[in-house]
Parts: structure tokens; sequence; C-alpha cells
């Protein structure tokens, strides 16, 4: 006997069960608008049990013996048993405008708050906790809409719930259930299989709530294979028995053939080589090989930051074009690059346009093939909104971590979660990197290592208890002549020297602000020179920045004809470190840490073959201050430089570097890495500042609270937190979208908002989503994704109400509306490039904002 709860303001007054039968979980919308009854709750829960089913059918029987145990699918299907109570029938039947009425047995409760128990998967996880189904499925279907509800104390037998009566209906309708899928409820072992099987509960659900099932049609078996497709779960289909050479057109080095005989099966693999060694080629080979023994599902491709290229999408592409078989779906890597997959593929119901998951760095995670950014796999084991989605999504991939380096305290320990995780959901794991301390090496594989050699391949896989070091053949030595400089002007005269004799030059900040103002002198020195300027960074539009991309590193690509016409200057930040095959003649580039250095010196001389001017010799100039300065003041001596980076890791770096004349690479790599970061006990300023380092100041967070930081920040099945507000860099932690358009007309007769793109573009948004159908809404929703940028809050435009941006709610997310403001901020570009809000008023009373296609998003202090 369950026990009622006594009645109180959260009560309502006893009302009759309606029959199951009539009790409806989803509405659906004529073209007219008219809002009409959707599927009942038994009609729905059994769809998605039966999508959860077809997912599970689709993966390999060893990953559904190790993390789905049996009858997992009878969890899926039940999350929305909820649904069967007063509070939310009431609530459905309200927002029905068709012929339909409410039922009278329905009394108004519309004084009561659903978001006091978290809505109806609030009631579904009472309801399974009172019919002791286990310690894991009650907390899985009231994550599913990917927040913890608030039910602790609450029975549900509890009046507000329908009392006894309306827990019988939902007892009756888990039974019907159990019968419908001739299943028990699964014995869930630990927090893996809990996690993994809450996100297929939850995509199972957005696939069963999705277009394919809106309207209540009686034949919707039909549709379950077709809609599981249509999302994009489909095996790719290989050609089998490819040689390295087959794939990437030249033979594998020594390096690439030893690591891919290696990673030969589900484990950790850790490729420490120079740049230029071809790690990404033995990684993809390694996962081919993979894929080809049926040890994998997929390739998740994870990158540093969104700074980080599109041009790795190419070359996955051009993999998967030579991997996969002519009529293969995945063919054509429409998946790798996210718009493309947008207009394609219907993820269900929140991964339609207006909602959080269309985002394309978000679903990629899900696909059978992406390249995304480290993030979006850092939140598979962290508390955040629909971390579980994330975890699924990776089961049984290779994932591959490209350019890890020498992360901070608070990305670190989420680092080596994620590795550990990935471990145990039967995950292939490849880490790649050029400069990797061996302390980051132990943590990884949780195991002490000592071979300091290098180039050196580490494995473990998962049935070995110890791991393996490899020293293999590397590159020859290249000599390379390094230079500190104190002062920027005799810099920028040495790189103007350099490009007027030909060479190509290359110019690296720290900063998006110091990058577009170091351009600004360059360019307006180069016009009359006969030398190109051109800069790349993080804040232009996708279109600009792919132009802008496509057209640089055609020119310092290797083997470009169009190289030796002029000289050119290139100016950037971090993104010209990470990806992007660049062969510049001289390197500028501002102090940075070791780690980040090295990746610099790799865009140097990058390829033998290139040609260059006589004069051009292998050489890179630092900008840096005198070393006795930056030990007494750091923080001024480095100025924006000490913002990025903390101030003690800084000073290591200039130690190390500050009487250097020449290194060699990849020889000297090693050394240069554990003399900068190995642990020493400190005295006088750096003993501070190494004090710092671990305790933080008054303004910035130390080692210690970084890694509290992140403890609090990793997941646990039942606490959840917003994705679009959690960190997974401490330093990136805050930064919001900012759409720049032209112009915004809204044409009321034909009840469209019409929208002028930085080109001239023209977009129309009926207020109809689906005029045109789902995949025409997807496109306009792509088009917008386009031209966002992402920019710290205090440089973005002021929020503005949700109300005032219903244009745009069914084509970009706008956050929650639990929040007064929308997430998104909408900028106007005027003809002189100031950006003013839609109403014609200043963007930002603090900042003067401006956009151009030359030096993309600025924010100008108004002091300044």
């Amino acid at each position: 006997m369950i026990r009622p709860q006594k009645q109180g303001r959260d009560t309502v007054p006893k009302q009759q069960p309606m029959d199951l039968c009539r009790c409806l979980a989803k509405t659906w919308k004529e073209d007219s608008g008219i809002i009409e009854p959707g599927h009942t709750v038994a009609s729905h829960c059994h769809i998605v049990g039966a999508v959860a089913r077809e997912l599970l059918q689709r993966m390999p029987k060893l990953l559904r013996q190790k993390l789905f145990p049996q009858g997992s699918e009878l969890v899926a299907a039940v999350h929305d048993v909820g649904k069967v109570s007063p509070t939310f029938q009431y609530k459905i039947f309200r927002s029905i405008n068709g012929q339909t009425r409410t039922p009278p047995e329905l009394k108004p409760t519309s004084h009561l708050k659903e978001s006091s128990w978290g809505g109806h998967p609030g009631v579904s996880q009472v309801t399974l906790e009172a019919t002791r189904t286990g310690h894991y499925a009650p907390k899985i279907v009231g994550l599913h809409h990917g927040y913890s509800p608030c039910v602790e104390g609450k029975l549900a037998a509890d009046s507000q719930f329908g009392g006894e009566e309306w827990q019988q209906l939902r007892e009756q309708l888990l039974e019907n259930l159990k019968k419908e899928l001739n299943c028990e409820w699964p014995d869930i072992e630990d927090e893996y299989q809990a996690r993994v099987l809450a996100g297929l509960t939850t995509v199972a659900d957005w696939i069963g709530s999705g277009s394919s099932f809106e309207k209540p049609t009686p034949n919707w078996q039909d549709r379950i294979v077709p809609a599981v497709n249509d999302a994009g779960f489909i095996s790719p289909d290989l050609q089998e028995g490819l040689g390295f050479e087959e794939i990437f057109g030249f033979p594998p080095r020594e390096s690439q053939k030893v690591f891919y005989q290696q990673a030969c099966q589900p484990g950790i693999y850790i490729l420490e080589a120079p740049m230029g060694l071809g790690k990404t080629e033995a990684a993809l080979y390694a996962a081919y090989r993979a894929l080809n023994e049926n040890d994998a599902t997929g390739i998740y491709f994870a990158l540093p930051t969104q700074l980080t290229s599109e041009k790795i999408h190419e070359r996955v592409g051009a993999f998967l074009n030579t991997i996969l078989l002519p009529d293969s779906i995945h063919r054509i890597p429409r998946l790798l690059h996210g718009n493309a997959w947008l207009k394609e593929l219907e993820m269900g119901e929140e991964g339609r346009p207006g909602h959080s998951w269309f985002d394309a760095r978000k679903r990629g995670i899900l696909a059978p093939f992406a390249v995304g950014t480290i993030d979006q796999a850092l939140m598979a084991v962290m508390n955040v909104r629909h971390g579980f989605v994330r975890a699924f999504g990776l089961v049984g991939k290779v994932v591959i971590l490209d350019e890890v380096h020498s992360y901070d305290a608070y990305t670190g320990l989420l680092l080596d979660e994620l590795v550990h995780t990935l471990r145990r959901l039967h995950c292939t794991v490849i880490i790649l990197s050029a400069t990797l301390t061996r302390d980051r090496r132990q943590f990884f594989l949780e195991q002490p290592v000592h071979n300091l050699e290098y180039p050196l391949i580490t494995s473990q896989p998962t049935d070995t208890d110890s791991p393996t070091e490899l020293p293999v053949t590397g590159q020859a030595d290249r000599a390379v002549t390094i230079r500190l400089q104190i002062e920027d002007q005799p810099v920028v005269e040495e790189a103007l020297r350099r490009a007027e004799e030909g060479e190509q030059v290359l110019w690296i900040e720290n900063t998006v602000g110091e990058a577009q103002d170091r351009y600004a002198v360059l360019a307006a020195r180069a016009a009359g020179m006969g030398i190109e300027c051109g800069l790349l960074h993080s804040r232009f539009t996708a279109a600009n920045r792919q132009c802008n991309e496509d057209y640089w590193v055609g020119l310092y690509g290797k083997g470009t004809a169009l190289r030796d016409r002029c000289g050119r200057i290139l100016v950037g930040t971090q993104v010209l470190e990470q990806s992007l095959d660049i062969d510049a003649d001289f390197l500028v580039s501002r102090i940075a840490p070791t780690d980040m250095l090295l990746q610099r010196l790799g865009r140097l001389w990058r390829h033998l073959e290139t040609p260059r001017p006589n004069t051009a010799r292998r050489e890179a100039w630092l900008l840096s201050p005198p070393l006795p300065n930056a030990i007494e003041h750091p923080c001024q001596a480095f100025g924006s430089t000490a913002r990025i980076y903390v101030p003690y890791i800084l000073c290591r770096t200039l130690e190390v570097w500050h009487e250097i004349e020449q290194i060699n690479l990849p020889g000297d790599i090693r050394f240069l890495i554990e003399a900068t970061y190995e642990e020493r006990r400190e005295s006088g300023a750096m003993a501070q500042w190494q004090h710092e380092l671990e305790h933080g100041n008054r303004f910035r967070k130390g080692r210690q609270q970084l890694r509290q930081l992140a403890r609090i920040g990793l997941s646990s099945i039942g606490k959840t937190q917003s994705d679009d507000e959690a960190a997974t860099r401490y330093s990136d932690r805050e930064s919001v979208e900012v759409l720049i358009l032209q112009a915004v007309r809204t044409l009321r007769e034909k009840q469209t908002t019409q929208l002028t793109f930085l080109d001239g573009e023209v977009l129309l948004l009926p207020s109809n989503p689906k005029q045109g159908g789902d995949r025409v809404w997807r496109q306009r929703a792509a088009a917008l994704q386009g031209q966002l940028i992402r920019v710290p809050p205090e440089q973005a435009p002021e929020p503005v109400l949700h109300h005032s941006l219903h244009w745009l709610k069914e084509y970009l997310y706008l956050g929650s509306r639990d929040h007064e403001t929308a997430r998104l901020r909408v900028a106007l570009v005027q003809p002189d490039g100031e950006l003013q809000g839609l109403n014609g008023e200043t963007a930002s009373p603090d900042y003067q904002l401006v956009y151009d296609g030359q030096r993309g998003y600025r924010a100008i202090k108004h002091s300044d």
C-alpha cells in the first residue's frame, strides 16, 4: 500500500482517473496552425521502446552485452509514464484548439506549479521508485529531459499526482509495456551502464517525438526503421582490407606503421611525435582497422577548441570517401561539416531548429563519423544537461584526441576522467601530441611510465595491466635560429623587409584584439610595398572565416604555385598553431608556454620541398619582455598574454628560452617541455608566482581551486547543470553567440521576416517554420548558424527579451525560457561597420562594436 501525502498547498481535489487509452502524450500542429491531439501516452511509450530496441540492435553484440543489460528498452519505454497524471492531462488538453474538449473529470490545476516536482519526468521517477524497479531506472527516467527533477520527499500516491488511483493507472501502463515489449526490468550494474542507458532513453525519446510520429497513425511500427535511419544511426559500409597507401596515397613511415600495429584493439594509445610526422594519418588508419575488425562503431575526432580549422573536416572527409563503399550514405562527408548535416538529417524533437541540439557542435557526437571539439566529449563526464547523451554517442567509438597539450588543472582533471570513462565504454582512445609531459601520460594511463625518448608510442590495451613504451624513428633534426625581441617595432620592420624580399611571414599573437591591431599596422605599411597581408582568428562569421582560410592556406600550403608571386604577412591567433597545413619562411610569435611555441614552430619550414627565396633562413623571432622584468612583475611585463596563460608558466618558459639561440627539432622537444613543466621548489618572486599557480589570487583561481571546481563539475546520475553555462576550460567559461545581420524587415502581409546577410543574400523566415517542408526548415536554420560569432559577454551587444526575438525562436536556440532575456544576441551592421541593436539603438554602453570582413568582430572600449 502506498501512503498518500497529507493535504497541503500542492494538492488537488480528488479526481477520477481517465481511461488509459485517452491519456495524451503529444499534440501536433496542422499547417493551418490548429493544434490537434497526438499520440496517447501508451502509444508514445511503446514507440520510444521500439526505437530504443532498434538502436540497440544496430550495435555490436559485445557492446550490448557489456553496457546495455537485457530489458534496457523497457526503461526507455516507461520514460513518459508520468504524463498519466491530472496536472499534465489538464495542461495538454487545454492546449488543444481543435474540436477536442477537455475531459470533464479533469478539474483545473493551474494553481499548481509542475516545476516544483520537475514536471512529468518527476512523476515518472516517483512512479518507478514506488514499484521497486531498482536503484538506477527511476533516476534515468527522471533525467530524460536533461535535468534531475526535485522529487525528494514526494511519493507516487501524493494528491498532486492524482492519488492512489492515478498511480494504479500508471502501474497498469508499466505492466502493459512489459507485455508489449516482452521484457523485464534490466539489472543495471553500475554508473557507466546507467549513464549510457540514460543517453539511449533520451535519444530514443527525441526520435520517437520527431516528425515521423507527429500524427497519431495506427501503423507507426512501419516508421521505426526509417526514423532511426533519418536520424543518422546507420552502420558504416566499409571497403574492406585497404592498406595505408591505398587510403592516403603514400607509404607509411615506420612510426606510423608501429603505431597502427599497436592500436589494434580497444584501449588507450598515445603517439608523441613532432609536427608534420603524420600523426593524423596514423590515427585514422588505426581507426579504419578497428572499424574493419568490428571493434568500433565509428570515429569521433576531437580537436582542442572551436578555433581549430575546418580544414581537418576536409582531411577526414577525404579519408571517408576512400574507406566507405560508393553507395554509403556516410561517404559524402555531410556528417562532418556541421551545416551540411543539419540540412540533411532529422534527429528528432530536441534536434529540431530552435532547440538546443540542432547545434552542429552538439549533435555531431551522435553521428557515426564526426569532427568536433574536445569540449563536447568532456561534457560526457560532467553533470551537464544531456551529458549522458554525449556518453551514449561515444560508446564503442574510436575517439581521437588531437593536439593534446598540458592543459590547465581544471581541464586536465576533466580530461583524465574522460579518458578513464572512455576506456570503460569500450572505446579505442588515441591521444596525439607533439608536446606531452611524462606526468600527463601517467595520469591518462593511471600507471607509472618511465621512457623519455622522443618520438614515443605508449600503448595499453583494455585487457592488459601495464603500458608498453616504444621509441620510434623520427625525422632528422632541423636547426632553427631563435631570437628574442623586447621591442615590437624592429620586428615589424624585419617582417616587412622579409616579405618585400618575397618571404611568406607568419605572425602569431595571443589575443584576437592584439592580432587585429597588429594586422592594421602591418596592412597599412604593406599596401604600398607590394606585400599581401591577411588576418585569421575566431571572430569572423563562418562564411568570412572559411573564405579567408581557403585563400590563405592555399597561398601558404604545400606546393602552391602562387606562393612566389609576392611576399606576404599572415597575422593570426592560436588558430594558426593547430591543424592548418601552413608553411612559413619566417615566424614571429608573441611569447607563450613552451608547448604552444613548439606548435607554432611546427609551421616554420614545414615541407622540405617548398620553394623559398634565397634570402630565407629557418628563423623565429619571439616577442618577449626581459627575464628580470618578467619575474618581478609578470602581469605588467607580459600584458594581455598574462590573462591568457598563467604568469608562473610564462616565467618558466622564458627562463628556458631566454638564452637559446638555436634549437634542434624534434630532438630538443622533450628537453624543452620537461624543463618548463617539471616540479621544483622556488625562492624569491618565483616562489610567489608558484604559490599563486597553486592557490590563486583575487583575479585568478589556483590549481587547487580549479581541481575542486572540476570535481564538482564531474557527472553523477541525478545531478545536472545547464550545458550552456558549463565550463570545460576555466578560461573559456563565459561566451555568448551573436547573430550578425545587415538588415531585418517584417513582411506582415506574408507573415514572414526578411533577413539580409552581410554578403547581401536574403533569407525569408516564415512564421510557420514548416512552410516548404521539414528539410527547407532545417536549411533556413543552418543558414542562420553560419552568421553566428561567439564573443565574451562584456563585448557583446546588450541582451534582449525573449519575446522581441519571437521571429527567431523556431530557427535558433534562444536559451531557457526560465531566463527573461535570450542567450542569443543580435546586431545589425551599418555601412560604416558599426553594430547597432535591432531598433537602431547603440549595441553596447561600454564598447563601440564593429564588424568587417577584413578584421572581423571588434570591441573598442569607449574610454580608449
